[in-house]
């Protein structure tokens, strides 16, 4: 099993990669590089026992995102305090109306905005200050805001409406940045470690978004009091960051991470092909042969850049294509059964549908990688794959998509479509992307992995971010 093996593959601690006669062998080299990273001297390979490694970095994938998705799937609640907490927004002015009514695009706004900045600010502070603190730090801040958060459930806010629609607006930027410096900070910490334990974080990212879904349709089902439902959506929010702290700082304690963790100077390695006053000007690097080391602030961007140029399209373009039609056009399709009056065709047909159904498809995608890693980073098939997918925006597009005014067509007139569409949008998105991201960071010197895993996570949010912006625009063309 691959990922049972893994641990027995040396990993790269140098940029140097040749071209090999067999496509395979030369993907192998690209990912694992020529001069391996030998263990010292009476210094054995450690086994991850039990898993132990593996189940703590899968649990920290869940941490990073389940505490934004309860802050989001909490819509209802957010609506109540919103109204007043006694009347609809109908009788009230005219930018109390506008506060409810793009709620949903503030809180867009809210969480992309800080995650770019703080990605940025991130990638700046790889070398100055350590991962321990950057993820503690973040879990921390984020622990004290759905403390106040919750807090707040039980506080009548009638009287200070929009400073609560501020208090929430700003609780919301702090919570996506201080999520995206822990999440990349962590998916950078696996660079060092064998492909499976990356494997694992991001799909502990898709069980978040999972169980958020479970918890939104059990919600649905099942309760009578939003704030009763937003008090549970915080509160375990609050108990699974703390649950985080513990578990990153059981982390150190196993043999395992201690091996992968050995400290490693904060330099730039160059192949002897290269030249190190172009690649970082300004900055020292480890010439070919010249045995000096010298210490490198700000990690060098443009080799990073150079590095993963096509896995960074690969990134940018998976999740452009997902981002467009995943929820924006996906939440809007209905069932061809809607006027029927059961609860499984109106009520329950998107949470189950989209979100439920795409998120666990998403998971399996992502988990397949523990096992099956092709095409290697190196393929042209890699990101052919990434370009078929474009194929889905048009499926989507003519199944039962409400309203529209442009494109009448409805061809696929059955409700079967748009779940097996959604279960290929799911898999190929967690397969794919899985795979580019745990990559990243492979390729590239062993100092460098950190800060690469950064530059992935920025890949990422660009992809989002132009895949939200021409989704809005799409919208209106149907």
């Amino acid at each position: 099993m691959a990922a049972a093996s893994e641990d027995n593959v040396y990993h790269s601690s140098n940029a140097t990669y040749r071209a090999l006669s067999s496509p395979r062998k030369a993907d192998q080299e690209a990912l694992l590089g020529k001069l391996l990273d030998y263990p010292a001297p009476g210094l054995q390979r450690p086994e991850d026992r039990f898993n132990g490694a593996y189940i703590i970095f899968f649990c920290l994938g869940i941490g990073s995102l389940l505490p934004w998705n309860f802050f989001v799937t909490a819509k209802e609640y957010w609506a109540f305090k919103l109204r007043n907490c006694s009347h609809l927004a109908s009788g009230r002015d005219s930018e109390d109306t506008d506060i409810l009514n793009y709620f949903e695009s503030y809180l867009a706004v809210a969480s992309t905005v800080p995650s770019l900045l703080c990605l940025v600010a991130n990638f700046l502070l790889v070398n100055r200050v350590p991962v321990n603190v950057r993820v503690l730090a973040s879990l921390s801040v984020s622990l004290a805001i759905f403390v106040v958060m919750i807090v707040l459930v039980k506080v009548d806010t009638s009287s200070w409406t929009r400073g609560f629609f501020g208090v929430t607006i700003a609780c919301m930027a702090i919570v996506s940045g201080s999520s995206t410096i822990f999440n990349s900070s962590v998916y950078g910490l696996t660079g060092s470690f064998p492909m499976r334990n990356a494997q694992a974080l991001i799909s502990g990212g898709a069980m978040g978004g999972t169980v958020s879904a479970v918890a939104s349709l059990v919600d649905l089902a099942a309760s009578s009091d939003v704030r009763d439902s937003a008090l549970a959506f915080f509160l375990t929010a609050a108990v699974f960051l703390g649950l985080c702290v513990w578990l990153y700082l059981l982390l150190p304690r196993l043999e395992y991470v201690r091996y992968y963790m050995r400290p490693v100077a904060p330099v730039h390695v160059v192949s002897g092909e290269d030249d190190p006053s172009q690649d970082t000007p300004g900055d020292s690097s480890v010439g070919p042969g010249s045995g000096v080391i010298h210490l490198v602030h700000t990690p060098p961007l443009g080799p990073i850049l150079k590095k993963t140029a096509g896995l960074g399209f690969c990134t940018v373009f998976l999740y452009f294509v997902t981002a467009l039609i995943f929820p924006a056009i996906s939440t809007n399709i209905q069932s061809m059964h809607k006027g029927t009056g059961s609860p499984w065709t109106s009520k329950f047909f998107v949470p189950l549908t989209v979100f439920l159904l795409f998120n666990f498809a998403d998971l399996c995608g992502r988990q397949v990688t523990a096992w099956i890693q092709v095409p290697g980073p190196r393929s042209k098939v890699l990101p052919g794959l990434a370009l078929l997918r474009v194929c889905l925006v048009p499926l989507f597009l003519l199944c039962n998509y409400q309203p529209r005014s442009h494109l009448t067509v409805v061809l696929f007139q059955s409700d079967i479509y748009p779940v097996l569409f959604t279960c290929l949008l799911g898999l190929s998105n967690g397969y794919l992307s899985t795979l580019v991201l745990i990559y990243g960071p492979k390729i590239v010197p062993r100092e460098l992995a950190e800060a690469t895993g950064v530059v992935m996570s920025f890949y990422m949010c660009v992809g989002l971010m132009l895949g939200s912006a021409c989704a809005a625009l799409l919208e209106h063309f149907i």
